[in-house]
């Protein structure tokens, strides 16, 4: 439904300011009237214009203070993530102002942490990220900043080794050694997490497999050691006609040469102590000697938050940083 004439293109197309509303000539009446709907307190829209993830955003930008940088998940999914929640919004300010807006979360701070032209740097916001976060969804998401070069290793440390004090700074620093930039998928990720915390190998990400000079195909992660490779089935494998035939010839190729494999599936992420075991099993049939998954308190702190987790896994964390 088109926005009556009266009302100026501004503020058909998204969140404003009631400040702004007012300074070009709209009135209290006419944002009382039933034509726009207030989102925040002094953020209003107009009642038919359908949100974006992008137009919250700019709405609770438009609700905090001017000084407030944008920090946490909802810088990195400003970034193009799309992977947990959009809300509460999150933003930190160099000031021991206090705000109380529902779905805000202002984070006050004695100094900001290093800032872009957007907000926090992605670096520092995984930092903040990682105060809260749980050890397997920050795998994910430090994965997927380091793919997409959004920040380095070696930034995400030197910010964490130097603020120390920072919330967020000892659980990013913890679980830096986990991470790894070569994943391509956050389920490539969140598979490597559950092999890896059930006590098996470390895999390699999206590493050549080759037999002899004949290159088979890349693997999703690989055990080239015991003929391994462990692919993830996503949607795009079904509905690309060519992808599926790729993926026959390249499987069909896997099984002529002897490497066996594991396909995972959303469905089997649901059960991933089952899906853990049947790696195992493929890992032995390939020759692997190894300890059997332990599912015990490493494999449970994979789901905790990475304060609570920090206590176990200090031999886990030297054998990835060592990728042993």
């Amino acid at each position: 439904m088109p926005a009556p004439a009266s009302i100026p293109v501004l503020f058909t197309a998204g969140p404003f300011h009631r400040g702004t509303a007012l300074a070009a000539g709209l009135t209290s009446r006419m944002l009382n009237g039933g034509r726009f709907t207030r989102l925040f307190p002094c953020v209003w829209a107009l009642r038919t214009h359908v949100m974006t993830d992008s137009d919250w955003v700019l709405a609770a930008r438009l609700a905090v203070p001017t000084t407030a940088r944008v920090t946490d998940l909802t810088r990195i999914r400003c970034l193009g993530l799309d992977d947990g929640p959009l809300r509460p919004f999150h933003f930190v300010i160099e000031s021991d102002l206090h705000i109380d807006i529902p779905d805000i979360f202002l984070h006050r701070t004695v100094e900001l942490p290093p800032v872009d032209q957007d907000g926090v740097t992605p670096a520092a916001a995984f930092i903040a990220y990682a105060a809260t976060a749980r050890v397997i969804n920050a795998i994910k998401v430090g994965d997927w900043l380091l793919h997409n070069k959004y920040m380095t290793m070696a930034e995400l440390v030197e910010i964490a080794e130097g603020q120390r004090w920072r919330p967020g700074a000892p659980e990013a620093l913890w679980v830096a050694p986990f991470l790894d930039g070569d994943s391509r998928s956050m389920k490539e990720s969140e598979t490597r997490a559950l092999l890896v915390f059930a006590g098996l190998p470390v895999p390699g990400s999206n590493k050549e497999v080759a037999v002899g000079p004949q290159v088979l195909g890349v693997g999703d992660l690989s055990y080239l050691r015991w003929r391994l490779v462990v692919e993830y089935e996503g949607s795009q494998h079904l509905n690309d006609r060519g992808q599926w035939n790729s993926d026959i010839d390249r499987y069909a190729g896997f099984r002529d040469n002897d490497v066996n494999y594991v396909q995972v599936t959303q469905e089997k992420l649901r059960m991933p102590r089952k899906l853990v075991s049947e790696v195992y099993r493929q890992l032995v049939r390939g020759g692997y000697d190894g300890p059997a998954p332990i599912f015990g308190q490493r494999w449970r702190s994979l789901f905790d938050p990475i304060r609570a987790a920090r206590p176990y896994g200090g031999e886990l964390r030297t054998t990835i940083s060592g990728r042993r």
